[in-house]
């Protein structure tokens, strides 16, 4: 069995608590609850849904992301409702470079209870053993201190502040850029794995 992923089948994962999979049609109506929260696109370029439609249009840029092999987008379903909570994935994969950024969200209700750390991890697996990512980017706004803290458990490095990088919503915004390398997640799960101690 190959251990190299190719944009054929979409992957799909299972953590301790959650289902990480391909959106499906209707999920639509869960991420337009998420979409349509002020508080969940308050640090994205989304203005809120506005209807079932923009929900729709949302996920069929998750399938033309992943048809032109630049980014892949998960759904994250609570199995025990069926209900889509939140979304992550990976977005500008420049496969010359073996570079990808990572973006996530999640329904207010489900915040402050480990479940993005969970389901990050794994897809950032996913991106070291099974895409040959050596790069993974994330773009944070410095006001979202809750976004910046995943990130740091998670272990990823500050490298700088993009300043005025974007144009959102009427306003030029600073990101803070941060990064994971694929030695230095390696070294962490070696280091794990025998038990190591630093």
């Amino acid at each position: 069995m190959s251990t190299n992923f190719t944009f054929t089948t979409f992957p799909e994962f299972e953590t301790a608590r959650f289902i990480v999979r391909k959106a499906q049609e209707n999920d639509c109506f869960d991420l337009f609850e998420l979409y349509s929260d002020e508080s969940v696109v308050k640090y994205i370029p989304l203005a809120p849904f506005n209807s079932i439609e923009d929900a729709k249009h949302e996920m069929n840029w998750y399938e033309k992301i992943f048809k032109e092999q630049i980014g892949l987008r998960w759904v994250i379903e609570d199995p025990t409702t069926k209900k889509v909570i939140g979304t992550c994935g990976f977005l500008h994969y420049e496969k010359a470079h073996n570079r990808i950024e990572i973006g996530y969200d999640l329904m207010p209700t489900y915040w402050g209870k480990g479940i993005m750390k969970e389901t990050l991890e794994s897809i950032i697996h996913f991106a070291f053993t099974k895409m040959n990512i050596n790069k993974i980017e994330a773009k944070v706004e410095p006001e979202n201190t809750s976004s910046l803290r995943l990130l740091e458990k998670l272990n990823f490095q500050q490298e700088g502040i993009l300043r005025e990088h974007e144009f959102e919503k009427g306003q030029y915004v600073d990101l803070v850029i941060f990064s994971k390398l694929k030695r230095e997640y390696l070294y962490n799960m070696f280091s794990l794995s025998e038990g190591v101690v630093f």
